[in-house]
């Protein structure tokens, strides 16, 4: 059980790359679109005329904010589609709309203004933050189980129309509406239950703070941490960390106490950990590893937004994902002990604590960065032990991550790729056994007429590194990252 349900996230894990590649652009561009538009900053630093509205410079930051804003505010969405497709049995873009119809309906369902017709009240404010992760990663869900159970349906000749592929959104939009009454009773309670905890640690000082900057970071896997971030950062409880600090209306030494902690991981920790999974990755899969994980780090310094660097890992390793959200934890409660208050408008990244440094409530901010680099070490060092120490599968360590062998490389430079495939096509059976093709990153995923006669010495002599047979006709065949280019060429002889 324990092995499917980690196969599971791991597959989940997977299909967050393709909208995680965006996030880093997204989130620099957000980041310092925010940070340079804020007037209260603008003016506290004298940049008011300069860049404050009706400049071009405030224009053309507004627009970049924008840019990167929607990017963010329709990440769940994004996860949705991308979790219906990764789950899918062939990653057909029909899972992709299946996904989308179920969150459009949830959404829809769990909208204040319906709420308030359903209950004849006003809505709770629990469905003002239903737009979050974990309702899209729930979607996805829905969408991908709906699709692989209905993409095949026969229906009678008079609705023949509406069978296979086009039944699955149908569906899908039925299924999504119970779901979405499930989540009717459920998301208010889950959402004020979290409220009331953050309310409940504000008493513990620094070990509350610690208790907080752990629970921020385990919630947000799910989309939850936004309920607890309102008590702290904003006028819930009466903290308003944020507000109170960059207005100067705050208490010395306390105000800024949930912020501070959180510099050190998202400038320095998370980016030591990057480096550690850059390191431990196959030597084979380094550039690709490097390329998602130094852009999400560098993000993460920049603009403190570190969404791009921990989902690259929470659901493909769990365990370390846990341990961050530790070190989150312990990073706050030092920092909340220590004579040092920083704040930010949007993230803890570099450029928030640049601009706050300067301002009244500020103590030490400076402080931060000797600190930070020390934490990044930290990071670095726990990273890499835990991630050889369990096979961790981090980005470019994922099972499905093989290697090309030399044997197949020097097949397709010899050969090229249209005489390769068509002895692929050959020894798989001929075009009259191939049923369905198509690539899965380092696999031909294939539906076979049949696979029992299959002479898996003869796929490996045409360089492919395994053979994996499900039942009688399903067949994936192993042959590295060149496996798209090798299913296009095979497409010709079919």
């Amino acid at each position: 059980m324990k092995d499917k349900i980690f196969g599971v996230l791991q597959r989940v894990g997977r299909s967050f790359m393709l909208p995680i590649a965006i996030l880093p652009v997204a989130g620099l561009l957000l980041g310092l679109g925010s940070s340079f538009t804020n007037e209260t900053m603008l003016k506290a630093y004298g940049l008011y005329g300069i860049m404050g509205p009706g400049t071009i410079i405030h224009g053309i930051l507004t627009v970049m904010s924008a840019a990167g804003s929607i990017v963010f505010d329709n990440l769940p969405l994004l996860f949705a589609i991308g979790v219906a497709i990764g789950l899918s049995d062939d990653h057909e873009g029909t899972s992709a709309l299946a996904g989308l119809v179920s969150w459009l309906m949830v959404q829809q369902i769990l909208n204040p203004s319906i709420v308030a017709v359903l209950t004849g009240a006003e809505a709770d404010a629990a469905f003002s933050k239903a737009n979050n992760q974990f309702i899209g990663i729930i979607c996805g869900v829905v969408g991908a189980l709906c699709y692989n159970r209905f993409k095949n349906t026969k229906l009678p000749e008079a609705l023949s129309f509406f069978s296979g592929k086009r039944s699955v959104a149908i569906v899908t939009a039925l299924v999504s509406v119970v779901v979405g009454l499930i989540f009717f009773f459920v998301w208010p309670v889950v959402y004020n239950a979290l409220v009331s905890f953050g309310e409940a640690i504000i008493s513990l000082g620094a070990i509350g703070a610690g208790i907080y900057g752990f629970f921020n970071r385990l919630l947000i896997p799910v989309g939850l941490h936004h309920a607890l971030n309102s008590v702290f950062w904003f006028d819930v409880a009466g903290i308003n960390d944020i507000a109170n600090f960059w207005g100067g209306t705050g208490t010395p030494g306390v105000t800024g106490m949930y912020m501070s902690g959180f510099f050190p991981v998202m400038m320095f920790g998370l980016p030591g950990a990057a480096l550690a999974m850059y390191h431990t990755s196959k030597p084979g899969k380094k550039k690709i590893a490097g390329g998602i994980l130094f852009s999400a780090a560098l993000c993460a310094f920049i603009s403190g937004v570190t969404e791009p660097l921990e989902f690259s890992f929470m659901f493909l390793a769990p365990a370390l994902y846990v341990i961050h959200a530790v070190l989150t934890g312990i990073s706050m409660a030092v920092i909340a002990a220590l004579p040092i208050r920083a704040g930010f408008n949007f993230s803890a990244g570099f450029v928030d604590l640049f601009f706050s440094s300067w301002v009244p409530l500020a103590q030490n901010p400076w402080l931060l960065i000797p600190i930070g680099i020390v934490v990044g070490v930290i990071y670095y060092i726990v990273f890499r032990f835990v991630i050889v120490k369990f096979n961790l599968k981090t980005p470019g360590r994922e099972d499905d991550d093989d290697e090309e062998s030399e044997g197949f490389s020097k097949l397709v430079k010899d050969q090229g790729y249209d005489g390769l495939a068509k002895k692929y096509v050959d020894v798989l059976g001929g075009k009259e056994n191939i049923k369905e093709i198509e690539s899965c990153i380092t696999r031909i995923r294939l539906v076979l007429k049949s696979n029992k006669d299959l002479d898996e010495k003869a796929i490996k002599a045409l360089g492919a590194s395994g053979v994996m047979k499900a039942g009688d006709q399903v067949t994936q065949v192993i042959v590295g990252t060149k496996a798209e280019a090798l299913v296009e060429a095979m497409k010709k002889y079919l």
